[in-house]
């Protein structure tokens, strides 16, 4: 999925970890997402938080895609933070699941939390790899 998701890695966002229901992504805030305030654009922030959701919401091997998301910004990020995303599921049940994910700044002040409700459309990411 990582080696498709062009909007990260053109955003410059790290995939630093996935596993089952969790993912952490890293993003760097650049001159081009600060808003007219100086601070980070919430949008930035938004997208960071939701690629950590699709990663963990799609860590099954099952397509999954976000049915609804919101966030709550709790402090701004700033021109050069190291934005981490951590993304845990809470619920996932038949094709309906909970994550939720907390943005950190490189000090390990929560910037912001959000949560995502996503709907599986069924059939698998990766398929096996055939036998040597």
């Amino acid at each position: 999925m990582w080696a498709e998701d062009n909007a990260s890695r053109a955003l410059g966002m790290t995939l630093v970890e996935a596993g089952p229901g969790r993912a952490v992504l890293t993003m760097a805030v650049t001159a081009a997402m600060t808003n007219g305030h100086g601070m980070c654009h919430g949008g930035y922030i938004f997208t960071l938080a939701d690629s950590a959701f699709a990663f963990a919401c799609n860590s099954h091997n099952t397509r999954t895609v976000a049915q609804h998301c919101a966030v709550t910004f709790l402090a701004p990020g700033r021109l050069g933070d190291m934005l981490t995303a951590t993304a845990r599921e809470i619920s996932r049940q038949g094709r309906s699941g909970i994550t939720d994910v907390t943005v950190t700044n490189g000090k390990g002040e929560t910037i912001a939390v959000f949560r995502g409700h996503s709907r599986s459309l069924g059939g698998a990411i990766a398929t096996a790899l055939p036998a040597l």
